[in-house]
């Protein structure tokens, strides 16, 4: 499998010394409380479809937040048996209704390897070519959204304004190349795929957002969520045309350490996981 073990801040999903070890300070001292702990798995088997639940469930969250634009948006999470392949959203498949049926898994050539479903041609353009660039590059989230589209359009990386916004410190970019054009040539998209690098948020400029985890598709999809919050936030100050008082460097690395990793983006998607889990169960069918 091609995960990375994570260091510091960062969790390896089947490392099973990472559920006794704390590496957080929002874990509990007191045992015996409920508290989400990220499981380890005893075959390919469980661990797929533990990442089609929370690859559906990012979906739903995605729905429920407003993130549909007709067909737009792309999800996508590899596969754990095999890494070159990826799972993702079925083309012309609303948010809300997709579920682990209706799940495809796809190639880096476009190629439908399961599922009944077409895949998105630009969506797949982009998204297999980071996956390819970035063998460590877990999952991946896309959607065109109000503000993210709106802020992507001023060429501008965020402010550090808030202890939200920190969690992207040093760790989002903003993307010029091809601004503005659907990426349908293997070309465009792999030169956009270079210029994202890793980061945990990218702004593509005429575009929209996009975020990326080495983690989990849990950690992408909630710091995609988050990156679209920082950017309505951004927006609102602008409007208001009050400059803000900003974070010292120092400030934010903290933040981003303390309540800006992968696992705590992890930990946050729990709820919203739970809360699919607990109102749409045809979500798991």
């Amino acid at each position: 499998m091609l995960i990375n073990d994570l260091k510091n801040d960062q969790v390896h999903p089947e490392n099973t010394e990472s559920q006794t070890a704390k590496i957080s300070l929002y874990q509990p001292d007191q045992e015996g409380l409920i508290f989400p702990e990220i499981p380890s798995f005893e075959t390919h088997e469980e661990e797929r479809l533990y990442r089609k639940r929370h690859l559906v469930a990012a979906c739903r969250a995605f729905d429920q937040y407003g993130f549909d634009y007709g067909f737009a948006g792309h999800l996508t999470v590899r596969d754990p048996e095999h890494p070159e392949l990826y799972w993702t959203n079925p083309m012309c498949v609303h948010f809300s209704q997709v579920k682990v049926s209706n799940l495809i898994l796809v190639d880096h050539h476009g190629n439908v390897v399961e599922g009944k479903h077409a895949v998105n041609r630009a969506g797949f353009i982009l998204h297999a070519a980071v996956h390819q660039e970035y063998p460590d590059v877990m999952a991946m989230c896309h959607a065109h959204t109000l503000y993210g589209t709106a802020w992507c359009a001023t060429g501008q990386p965020l402010d550090m304004i808030s202890q939200d916004v920190a969690a992207f410190h040093k760790s989002h970019t903003v993307i010029g190349a091809s601004a503005g054009a659907v990426a349908i040539e293997e070309q465009s998209g792999l030169s956009v795929a270079r210029a994202m690098g890793t980061n945990r948020g990218i702004l593509h400029q005429n575009h929209g957002l996009f975020s990326t985890s080495k983690h989990s598709i849990d950690d992408a999809a909630f710091w995609f969520i988050a990156l679209e919050r920082c950017c309505q936030q951004q927006l609102l100050i602008k409007a208001s045309g009050v400059e803000p008082q900003l974070l010292t460097d120092k400030t934010a690395a903290y933040s981003r350490e303390h309540v800006g990793s992968d696992y705590i983006g992890w930990l946050h998607f729990q709820t919203i996981y739970s809360h699919v889990e607990a109102t749409q169960p045809d979500a798991f069918t």
